[in-house]
């Protein structure tokens, strides 16, 4: 007789409170349950008052760097934060474990198996490892629990490969609102990365639209962007080497019959979008960061405000 499949512990985080330079608003570093019940730390800052409001998660990049780069990162952000919180939002910056390369594009999510061989241990097994998106499953799942959180209000934002997990995850959980930033959806989209792909030294060249559409897998994609129900910002930027990425991604989406949202800016630096303070420590956005700033707020505000 098979061994029944054993319960997951439920969502739950554990909690140090930080101060956050030049803010009066504190940060809640939280340490929050993964599906293989390991723990992975966000970093939690909310209005004055019991909401329930909404909020939107932040990401950068791969998961790395543990908590000394989730502190760093609030301290860098504080003031856009801060702007965000004004405006009536819980704000969660968060990390994860790091990417397995192509690990996505080749296993199946992990799901639940019976645990026959533990002699009545009761473990909660998986059937395949944890991808890194998974985490934010998890992360979300656990935002969803706070009493102060509307949990039919949560958006999340990404620059490169975090834009890619909001895809990722899109595909498999609904949520309020999404804005990926030079989503780096190259796995999203089984694009070849290998060493046919066309390089400028080691730097992949995929710029043009039509070079991605020829590389990409378009049967696995739009499988992937079915099952989309989640509003999506693309912010892309002029002369990027991943442009035709970013692009592609809204292409297939509105191919789909998605809610897809194209904006696109010419600036020098990768993630522009986060308005980071000055060395020292003043906070001067940019005109295109702030007209960035300006657009995915308003998107949020349009996706999020509307389910309060």
């Amino acid at each position: 007789m098979n061994a029944p499949i054993a319960k997951e512990l439920p969502s739950h985080g554990y909690t140090i409170t930080r101060p956050v330079r030049g803010s009066t608003i504190a940060m809640e570093l939280t340490f929050v349950l993964t599906r293989d019940e390991i723990y992975v730390p966000v970093a939690i800052r909310k209005p004055p008052g019991n909401g329930p409001f909404p909020l939107i998660t932040m990401g950068r990049g791969d998961g790395k760097g543990g908590v000394p780069h989730l502190e760093a990162q609030v301290d860098l952000l504080a003031s856009m934060q801060d702007e965000m919180i004004k405006r009536g939002y819980v704000i969660a910056y968060v990390n994860y474990r790091n990417e397995v390369p192509h690990l996505y594009e080749n296993i199946p999510r992990a799901e639940n198996l019976p645990d026959d061989v533990s002699g009545g241990a009761r473990r909660t097994l998986k059937s395949s490892p944890t991808l890194d998106s998974d985490d934010l499953i998890a992360i979300f799942e656990y935002l969803r629990t706070l009493p102060y959180v509307n949990p039919d209000a949560i958006g999340a934002i990404g620059v490169s490969h975090s834009g890619e997990m909001i895809l990722k995850v899109a595909a498999e959980m609904n949520f309020g609102a999404g804005v990926a930033i030079e989503g780096a959806s190259h796995e999203f989209l089984s694009v070849d990365t290998g060493p046919a792909a066309p390089r400028k030294g080691t730097e992949i060249q995929y710029q043009d639209i039509e070079v991605v559409r020829k590389n990409a897998d378009k049967t696995r994609a739009m499988e992937r962007i079915r099952r989309i129900n989640t509003p999506i910002l693309h912010l892309g930027r002029e002369k990027d080497h991943l442009q035709g990425i970013f692009k592609l991604v809204h292409e297939w989406m509105l191919e789909a019959g998605k809610d897809s949202t194209w904006a696109c800016f010419d600036h020098p630096s990768h993630g522009y979008p986060y308005i980071y303070r000055k060395p020292d420590g003043s906070y001067q956005p940019e005109a295109i960061q702030q007209q960035a700033f300006d657009i995915f707020m308003a998107f949020f505000d349009r996706h999020l405000k509307a389910a309060l």
